[in-house]
């Protein structure tokens, strides 16, 4: 358990609190806009990111914050990730999801130095259930350590499309059927890495790859004995650059994912 664990909680709790569940369902049209077309931003969001950066700053004297709004308005600000020590911050994840009223969502908050990944905390502001995960120290729910399992016979893969070309789409559908049990996706990574790390799910399959989405919930996986690479193989970084990864709750299981979606 990392030594801010408990002060980041609570930060984030006090965030769920004042800020999105009071507007959960409640939102007014004129508190929702686009970034881009499908791509939507609330005011939770934006309130939510402005207290986080302040207050995770005061807790690491010298540390950069990197917030996925400040990040759509600058996207040079990507570039502090690594540089020394980082808080990574998906103020509302499944943003989507919260317009419409409906669960889940999530705060998500990741810690890195020089770009590698430390500590991370998942938040579900409904439930209230914390993950925690610490490099080196295993992955906490609610304070209980965790292992990933294989859900069944049939891998269950959760595989998003939307931002792949429809040609890849195609094939992509096409090589799973009959070798996994395709199941939705939640539109919230913030609940998509804990389906996996919590036996839900085996294989999710990711087009983008922003820091915000997969810097909490990376570390986590990993540190329940999951795997989180991208389709070639090659490490997931948060400061490197890139598109599409494979995450799944063993390594043996990313293997076959690999081998059935992309050889």
């Amino acid at each position: 358990m990392h030594s801010l664990y408990e002060p980041v909680g609570a930060l984030m709790r006090t965030v769920a609190r004042d800020i999105m569940m009071p507007r959960y369902r409640k939102l007014a049209t004129d508190q929702v806009s686009e970034k881009t077309p499908g791509d939507f931003v609330t005011i939770v969001d934006k309130e939510s990111e402005a207290l986080l950066t302040e207050a995770l700053a005061k807790l690491l004297p010298g540390s950069r914050v990197v917030g996925e709004e400040a990040a759509s308005i600058d996207p040079t600000v990507v570039d502090r990730i690594g540089q020394g020590t980082c808080w990574i911050i998906d103020p509302l994840d499944g943003t989507n999801n919260f317009t419409e009223g409906k669960s889940p969502f999530a705060i998500m908050i990741g810690l890195t130095i020089d770009g590698a990944r430390e500590a991370g905390w998942i938040l579900d502001p409904v439930t209230g259930r914390m993950c925690h995960a610490v490099r080196g120290e295993g992955c906490l729910v609610d304070g209980e350590r965790v292992r990933s399992r294989q859900s069944g016979a049939l891998p269950k893969a959760a595989i998003a499309t939307y931002f792949m070309p429809p040609d890849r789409q195609e094939d992509v559908r096409r090589r799973a059927e009959g070798k996994m049990e395709i199941v939705a996706i939640p539109r919230c990574a913030g609940e998509q890495y804990p389906r996996l790390f919590l036996g839900a799910n085996d294989i999710a399959l990711f087009e983008r790859t922003h820091p915000w989405d997969h810097a909490a919930g990376a570390l986590m996986l990993e540190e329940a004995g999951g795997k989180i690479a991208r389709h070639d193989g090659s490490p997931y970084r948060l400061d490197v650059p890139g598109t599409g990864a494979i995450a799944a709750s063993t390594p043996e299981m990313w293997d076959l994912a690999r081998t059935i979606l992309f050889d």
